[in-house]
């Protein structure tokens, strides 16, 4: 796998987009399918409701199993929304609202049996899907009572992803990978990067807004991460915070724990403004 790309130019001036309203949609999910579904939607018609235009929702939002082979039950075809019902309802979502989905992941079969993969999918105001993500790092983290290995029951993807929405490049990328930069720099020239996610409540407190603050600042792009926030039926306690941050590393807005929505304005002015104040991002340099 081969992350570091050859680096895109800054892209043409042309009429700045408008300001879009986005919005980071929180859960506290269950081992509990049709209710996370449930919730999602509700979450998803609040956003649409608020005046957001793209909707994030969080890394497990359809299910947080007992067990980690519990999701391999669940696994859907990679891009079949007619017959598998995790997708079919995000792009019936986005349909019925006008707005764009991402849809938090959702488990897909990958070529091991005994392992998915960890994917997003992005879904159009047409319902259309529009994205995929696999998930690249799998999380592995033992701290007394705290022990993962995502590896165990994940594949690992092998591709950066990202796509077109009106106010510019969003970049895909899924919790764990917050911790590796030169993912976002394989991304090239986003005006936005997504994090859904699914934090302990260790790591959390320690890393999480630290690292999605240094993610936007050497971007100078605006992200957004939609969090598990809460203790879980599982016994599972995730940190939250979902929030979106802006170009200088501002705090736009943010939750800290239960389910609910934040939402804020993607302005690309406010890039525009950053990258010509502090032109770092015209500044970067490949290496390696």
């Amino acid at each position: 796998m081969t992350l570091v790309t050859a680096l895109p130019q800054d892209r043409a001036s042309t009429a700045t987009p408008a300001p879009f309203r986005v919005a980071a949609l929180q859960m506290v999910s269950a081992p509990d399918l049709q209710r996370n579904l449930d919730d999602a939607r509700a979450l998803i018609a609040e956003a649409a409701a608020a005046g957001a235009g793209l909707a994030l929702l969080p890394e497990y939002f359809c299910y947080m199993g007992r067990r980690d082979t519990d999701k391999v039950a669940l696994a859907e075809s990679g891009g079949d929304a007619a017959h598998g019902v995790i997708q079919r309802t995000l792009s019936q979502a986005a349909r019925e609202h006008r707005i764009w989905i991402i849809g938090g992941t959702l488990p897909v079969r990958s070529d091991d049996p005994a392992r998915v993969l960890n994917t997003t999918f992005v879904y159009g105001p047409d319902g259309v899907q529009a994205g995929r993500y696999d998930k690249i790092h799998l999380f592995n983290f033992v701290k007394g009572e705290d022990a993962f290995d995502e590896a165990r029951t994940i594949a690992p993807g092998r591709a950066v992803s990202a796509f077109d929405a009106p106010f510019g490049r969003v970049g895909l990328s899924i919790c764990y990978d917050l911790r590796f930069p030169e993912l976002y720099r394989a991304l090239g020239d986003c005006a936005l990067i997504v994090v859904p996610s699914a934090f302990t409540y260790t790591t959390g407190q320690a890393h999480w807004e630290i690292l999605l603050r240094a993610r936007a600042i050497e971007n100078q792009c605006y992200v957004l991460a939609a969090a598990q926030g809460g203790e879980h039926p599982t016994g599972r306690r995730t940190w939250g915070h979902s929030m979106l941050i802006d170009p200088w590393g501002d705090i736009v807005a943010v939750r800290d724990t239960g389910p609910g929505i934040v939402t804020g304005l993607i302005e690309p002015q406010r890039i525009a403004d950053v990258r010509q104040s502090l032109p770092a991002w015209r500044h970067r340099v490949l290496t390696g």
